[in-house]
């Protein structure tokens, strides 16, 4: 499974968004740090999740990290998050 696949299953299952859409962008970070042949290691993620609403972006982060701990501590150099719950512009 690739990196892309698992952390869009492991989003799914912890907070079953209204949307989903994660971006793999390790080809614009080619001779950056944490950059490595074959991508996978930068990514942007976009979700709506009720389990988000009243929640601090700080806390919504830390929720996001919580669910990809695995993918953080190893393939994953960079993550972008855009986080809302539902009804937020």
């Amino acid at each position: 499974m690739s990196t892309k696949d698992a952390i869009i299953e492991k989003l799914r299952e912890a907070f079953s968004p209204e949307s989903l859409e994660v971006q793999d962008e390790s080809h614009l970070h080619e001779g950056h740090a944490g950059h490595r042949p074959g991508g996978e290691t930068h990514f942007r993620v976009y979700i709506v999740s009720q389990a988000f609403s009243g929640k601090s972006r700080v806390e919504r982060h830390r929720m996001i990290n919580a669910a990809l701990s695995a993918e953080l501590a190893s393939t994953v150099h960079a993550l972008a998050l855009h986080i809302k719950a539902p009804g937020e512009g």
